[in-house]
């Protein structure tokens, strides 16, 4: 699979972990400030529209929105 089609799916991922819990970036830019990484919200939207950010953002997002358990078994065709 093409970089482009992992990088689609990982952005999914997180918009959708975004979705479940009704943050938007702005509020995740608070939370991630909060724990010391100064990120702002129009930051935030480019990283995640282009789906390149790094695994280190990856999970501090997770972190900062409280998520403990992630699913991956429908990343792999």
């Amino acid at each position: 699979m093409p970089d482009k089609e992992w990088q689609d799916r990982v952005k999914g991922i997180l918009k959708a972990e975004l979705k479940r819990r009704n943050m938007g970036y702005r509020e995740l830019a608070e939370k991630l400030t909060a724990m010391g990484i100064p990120e702002t919200e129009r930051n935030i939207a480019n990283k995640i529209a282009r789906g390149g950010f790094t695994a280190v953002f990856l999970i501090q997002v997770l972190q900062a929105i409280g998520c403990q358990n992630l699913r991956l078994e429908y990343l792999v065709d």
